[in-house]
């Protein structure tokens, strides 16, 4: 995958609240989720683009009422990385190291290492972010029908610092190129 390179994002906060969204369900339901409280909270544009009606909420414009109906933990941790941003507007900066960056986030409530390490990617630029408890980075890594743990991918990723980030996202191609299988089908006798 000549020229594959870390995506990053121009706005850090969006990025954050997108990630605590999209832990542990699908990446469809994150996608609608995060539409629904745009769609509530967001900036009305005037743009004529096709399907863009507002733009990301800003942090000062989260509150528990639009969060109404989400999980207890979910909305708390968007409204610790709501609050946290508007006490530091320099949070998502890319002038932090990886370890301080992850630190830092992991102790905002619902931010954990697998977050932090997505956040700090795609909103830090941090090349050398890495998401070893990732399940398709695991999977991506995957030899003769074993998947390594985090603790193994962590110690094998120690050769490719600081480039790790990399190795994530051709982790993640890997797996979309993996053809998906359905169930055989029941032949009749």
């Amino acid at each position: 995958r000549p020229g594959l390179r870390v995506p990053g994002a121009w706005d850090g906060f969006e990025v954050a609240i997108r990630a605590v969204l999209g832990q542990q369900i699908t990446v469809q339901r994150s996608i609608q989720i995060a539409s629904r409280i745009t769609s509530a909270i967001g900036t009305p544009v005037e743009e004529t683009i096709p399907g863009l009606t507002h733009a990301f909420p800003r942090p000062e414009h989260f509150n528990l009422k639009v969060l109404h109906g989400m999980p207890k933990a979910r909305a708390a941790a968007l409204m610790g990385v709501a609050a946290a941003t508007r006490k530091d507007a320099h949070l998502f900066d890319p002038r932090r190291d990886l370890e301080e960056a992850v630190l830092h986030l992991c102790k905002l409530p619902g931010i954990g290492e697998w977050t932090a390490q997505y956040i700090a990617m795609r909103a830090l630029g941090e090349t050398d972010a890495f998401l070893a408890g990732d399940v398709g980075v695991q999977k991506g890594f995957t030899v003769r029908g074993k998947r390594p743990t985090a603790s193994q991918l962590l110690v094998r990723a120690e050769r490719w610092r600081p480039w790790r980030a990399y190795a994530v996202l051709h982790s993640w191609m890997a797996c979309a190129d993996i053809p998906k299988t359905s169930s055989p089908k029941k032949r009749k006798l």
